[in-house]
Parts: C-alpha cells; sequence; structure tokens
C-alpha cells in the first residue's frame, strides 16, 4: 500500500500539518525538522498526492519557464538551475522554447500561466511596448532584461566588459570591434553601451558591425567584415558569434591569438573546448536561475504584498588562449 502523509507524521511524532508544511518546503517549519521529515519519507517511500495537494490548496506546485532558444548555450545553464532549485522546493518545472520568435512569447506566457503557480521568463524578446501584457501574468519574474513593474534579475555585464577592454589595452591593442547581437536584444544595449564606455575612457577606437543573430554561422558572416576593417581585436555579443569568428579567421589563415584577439561573453561550456580556448566574460547564469526561483515562490507566497526589485549579479573576465599582444 502507498505510504500516506498520515503515515509519515506518525513515524516522525508530529502533526500530519506540520509534516505537510515541510514536504511543501515552507519556511515556517524550522531547519532541523524539515530535514528530519524529509529524510523519514524518503526512507518509507512517501510519494505526494500532486492532484490532491493542488485541489486543497489551488496551487498546482509548477513552475512555468520560457526561454528565447533552448539550443543557445546560454540558456541550458539557467534552465538546470530553475529545476534544481525548483525540486529543492518541492515544486516542477514546465518549459517552453519560443525559437526567437518574440511574438510568441505572450501566446505561451498566457497558456502557461493557467497551469503553473507563476512564471520565469528568460532574456523576453517581446517589445517594450508590449511588456505590461506578460507583466499582468503575476507573479512573474524576468531573467536577463529589466522590465518597468516588475521582478528582475538582471546580469550587469559592465564590470566585465570593463575588465575585458582594460585586458587588451593592456596588450597594446588601440582599434577593436564590438559585434553587436540582435536588435531586439535588451541585453546586447547593456552590452554595447559598456563597450561604448570602456573604449572612451581608455582612449581606444571602437568599430561596431552588425546586428548579428547568437549563432555560429553569425560569428562566420562577421569573420569577412571583420578582416576588412583591419581590427586587432574583436568582442562579441556571445560566445557563439565569437566561436564562428574564430572558424572562419582560422579557414583564411588567420592565427587567432597572435593575429587577432577576440573575446565572447556567456562563458559557456564550449569556449574551453575551442582551439585556441576562447577568453569569455563569465556570466552568472545558473546563480540568475536559482534567483529566479526563490523570486517567484516569494511573489506566489505574498501575492500583492511584495514590491518589485531588481536583483543585480556581476560578470567577471575568465582570460584564455584567444587572447594576445597585438600584432
Amino acid at each position: 500500500m502507498a505510504v500516506t502523509l498520515a503515515d509519515v507524521a506518525r513515524a516522525v511524532g508530529m502533526s500530519a500539518s506540520t509534516v505537510s508544511r515541510a514536504l511543501s518546503g515552507t519556511e515556517k517549519v524550522n531547519e532541523a525538522t524539515r530535514k528530519r521529515i524529509h529524510q523519514v519519507a524518503r526512507e518509507m517511500g512517501y510519494e505526494p498526492n500532486q492532484v490532491a495537494r493542488s485541489l486543497t490548496s489551488g496551487r498546482s506546485d509548477i513552475l512555468g519557464l520560457i526561454v528565447p532558444d533552448i539550443a543557445n548555450p546560454f540558456f541550458p545553464p539557467i534552465i538546470k538551475a530553475v529545476q534544481s532549485r525548483a525540486a529543492s522546493r518541492g515544486k516542477t518545472v514546465l518549459i517552453a522554447d519560443v525559437d526567437e520568435h518574440p511574438a510568441d512569447e505572450i501566446k505561451r506566457a498566457r497558456i502557461m500561466r493557467k497551469r503553473v503557480d507563476g512564471l520565469i521568463v528568460v532574456s523576453p524578446r517581446t517589445p517594450a511596448e508590449n511588456l505590461s501584457q506578460l507583466v499582468e501574468l503575476a507573479p512573474i519574474v524576468f531573467v536577463n532584461r529589466e522590465v518597468p513593474g516588475a521582478t528582475s534579475v538582471l546580469v550587469d555585464a559592465s564590470e566585465g566588459i570593463q575588465e575585458a577592454v582594460e585586458h587588451l589595452a593592456s596588450l597594446g591593442h588601440t582599434r577593436i570591434g564590438y559585434l553587436n547581437g540582435p536588435r531586439r536584444s535588451w541585453s546586447n544595449g547593456q552590452r554595447r553601451t559598456a563597450v561604448q564606455a570602456a573604449c572612451a575612457d581608455l582612449g581606444i577606437e571602437l568599430v561596431e558591425l552588425g546586428p548579428f543573430e547568437p549563432q555560429i554561422q553569425a560569428g562566420v558572416r562577421a569573420a569577412d567584415l571583420v578582416h576588412s576593417k583591419d581590427l586587432t581585436a574583436v568582442i562579441a555579443y556571445d560566445d557563439l558569434i565569437a566561436l564562428g569568428l574564430m572558424a572562419r579567421m582560422t579557414e583564411r589563415g588567420v592565427k587567432v591569438g597572435p593575429d587577432i584577439s577576440v573575446i565572447g561573453i556567456d562563458d559557456s561550456p564550449m569556449s574551453g573546448m575551442a582551439y585556441p580556448t576562447l577568453t569569455s566574460i563569465h556570466v552568472p547564469g545558473s546563480r540568475s536561475g536559482m534567483t529566479a526561483v526563490d523570486l517567484v515562490l516569494d511573489l506566489a507566497e505574498h501575492q500583492g504584498d511584495t514590491p518589485p526589485q531588481v536583483v543585480q549579479l556581476e560578470t567577471r573576465l575568465i582570460i584564455r588562449g584567444s587572447t594576445a599582444p597585438a600584432r
């Protein structure tokens, strides 16, 4: 026979309500008691009845997660962190990939909101004038985009980009390029502004190219433009564009590092496997995912009582083999 909540309560010598609160992740149960109840429940093979729980609580114990492109290596660490954090809080995650189609975000969000307790939207591509339609689907948390009137987890690229430009300046580079990401990307606007400010501060000539989609093929296309501009260093919107750039430069007989320095943004797993390895700005994707889960659950628990907030996470430069002294 299936182990019930009452069985676990009898085993630990506590009330069923205390056991229920502990297993649902509420903070009203102290940590030692919660751990003990979870351990006993696991040993007894207890499985919560999600249908019964949702009927009595009015909650589904499911969170919705929307990402622009699940194949982009920037998003899997965030997805993994969201799933892990949600599981530790007794929640399941429903994921939607809008495949870089901004028009699909609001449609998917509305459908998901009917089935979930809260939404996390990562790097939304929805135009600014339509964002209010997403905000109305509260509780909702945005990652990697600041949205007026909503809670956001932002990755502040300015620190890492400042370090990147200073690194290139110290290597003797005086004319560098920035490969823009998509026009609709909020994060590209932040990164572009940070590059412009750092170059102006250090007296470095900046050449901007693009926009480019966050794809390796876009980096291949960008390489020919970079080659024609006689640049000695390039900072790309993300690692995918940087890796495509490196591959095409190598095909053209240009040595990445000695002939041209390349810096990506995201510090994806691929950056450490490329040849040469890619210098990249580390973006705390996992931390942003975990933070988003905690925030959306807090909003769901105290709907209407928690004012919107903005959480800022910092970036840093990871130096590898793709940067070297200017030729």
